[in-house]
């Protein structure tokens, strides 16, 4: 993030609601919760919705039902439909259904954003024909993507269009027409194919699982192998001129370097900041799980045996890898690194982007119970981790992105996602509850002992992943909404 989008998230920050009322970011409605006085529905008039699913709007009734804290409820009934309320725009591209989600506030589609912000109402579409509409358009989208670039992070609108970032207009890289962003992070290829195997299963539809998605997979295999950095660094460069090291990267934008061990190199975290060691754990072991993902598809959708038998291989190479060199043997017995380069250095910390450490269950890595998750989910959420914060207001991770003090509710979510102990996750709640600054959402972090300092009021992926957290929970552990 360059010091201009800073400004931009600050001032999003710190205007006052009427401002953000005139602007569209924000529309009032009586909610209709008895109670607490004052709480205000934050979602836009129904007519200035972006796009409706009336399997959503039923879903949220019903979650509502279950929760017995009002500020709760309505903070659920502004956060969950956020994505779908502000951020969506559904036609058609090329003959094609064509959906394109921004983040909230930059105009541009993160390949990451777009698909976890969508996550959540997967398990509604076998019911709703628009929401199915919807997916088969973002699945069509993001195999155009990844067939403009598979190395960026982020796109354009206009598949023709040059980026509109103010901050990347000059980056030292292959920028293509189409292109928004161009940082090479391992999950912007996981995430596709985790939105697409979760629509699968949900529905049984494989109508957008045409020939270019499955050029766009194979492209996916593809870009994976020339990561493992076998025979030299690959196409892949990126440099930025700025004053946030984070923002580039070193050695010609090729990185530090790292011994081909089978793991995939990345040039850039969830976070869309620089990595130090270039094996991202996190993101290897997302990929893992994704591969096997693919391959399941790749056979029963397409009969490609041939490139689901290379995914699973790899797969298979880069678990073994992981294993081998992204595990920090400690005292109270191993637990995962974070950043490691296959020569015997390695970086503890985690970073609540997802896929983080202590998400790792969360995206179906490992198992909530696995000893060595356990053991590295006591190490990040203690100061054995630089960006674990524990202040006045609440405790949770951090990262680099947005500096020190400063906790991601992210993080907090995912605490209480690969929780199964209730007086933790009502913990979570208590600390996510009592740190939207009065606003009805989530935001990207706040001060450990101010949760007025905020930044970005209009972040749909957390508003979306809390909604989905309460749902969660109405489901998995129900007598904790009702106590709320």
């Amino acid at each position: 993030m360059n010091t201009s989008r800073r400004n931009l998230l600050k001032w999003m920050a710190m205007a006052p609601a009427a401002t953000l009322l005139s602007d569209g970011l924000l529309a009032g409605t009586a909610f209709g919760a008895p109670g607490k006085a004052g709480l205000v529905s934050q979602r836009p008039p129904l007519g200035k919705r972006k796009f409706t699913s009336a399997a959503v709007e039923k879903l949220i009734a019903q979650t509502k039902a279950k929760i017995g804290d009002t500020e709760l409820a309505w903070m659920f009934e502004n956060c969950f439909p956020n994505t779908l309320d502000t951020t969506v725009e559904v036609g058609t591209l090329r003959g094609k259904p064509d959906t394109f989600i921004v983040t909230g506030d930059i105009d541009a589609m993160w390949m990451r954003d777009s698909s976890a912000q969508v996550w959540p109402y997967v398990q509604l579409a076998k019911q709703d024909k628009a929401l199915q509409q919807l997916f088969r358009g973002l699945i069509h989208r993001h195999a155009l993507c990844i067939g403009i670039d598979p190395y960026a992070n982020a796109f354009m609108p206009d598949p023709s269009a040059k980026s509109n970032l103010d901050w990347a207009q000059h980056d030292v890289t292959d920028m293509k027409p189409g292109v928004a962003e161009r940082k090479w992070e391992i999950d912007s290829l996981c995430y596709p194919i985790r939105l697409a195997h979760g629509y699968w299963k949900a529905t049984g539809d494989t109508t957008a699982f045409d020939d270019d998605w499955h050029a766009a997979m194979r492209t996916v295999l593809k870009t994976f192998r020339e990561q493992q950095r076998k025979d030299g660094p690959g196409p892949y460069h990126f440099q930025r001129m700025s004053l946030i090291p984070t923002e580039s990267q070193i050695l010609q934008g090729y990185g530090n370097p790292t011994r081909p061990v089978g793991m995939i190199n990345a040039m850039f975290r969830p976070s869309d900041d620089a990595t130090i060691y270039a094996f991202n754990i996190p993101g290897n072991l997302f990929a893992v799980t994704s591969l096997r993902q693919l391959a399941e598809m790749l056979r029963a959708i397409r009969h490609d045996d041939a490139t689901a038998a290379d995914c699973v291989a790899l797969a298979d190479e880069i678990q073994r890898a992981v294993e081998a060199h992204g595990v920090i043997h400690g005292d109270q017995g191993d637990y995962w690194a974070y950043e490691v380069d296959g020569y015997g250095n390695q970086l503890f910390m985690d970073d609540a982007n997802v896929p983080s450490l202590l998400a790792l269950p969360y995206l179906h890595a490992c198992e909530p119970n696995d000893a060595r998750y356990q053991r590295t989910r006591a190490q990040v959420w203690s100061a054995h981790n630089p960006y674990f914060f524990k202040g006045s207001a609440a405790e949770g991770v951090g990262g680099p992105h947005e500096g020190l003090r400063m906790i991601w509710p992210m993080s907090i979510m995912m605490r209480a996602f690969t929780s199964s102990d209730t007086r933790e996750i009502s913990q979570c709640l208590t600390w996510l509850k009592t740190t939207h600054a009065g606003t009805g959402f989530m935001h990207e972090s706040f001060d450990q002992d101010d949760p007025a300092k905020f930044t970005r009021s209009w972040f749909a992926w957390a508003n979306t992943l809390f909604g989905e957290l309460i749902v969660h929970l109405a489901d998995r552990h129900p007598e904790v909404l009702r106590k709320a």
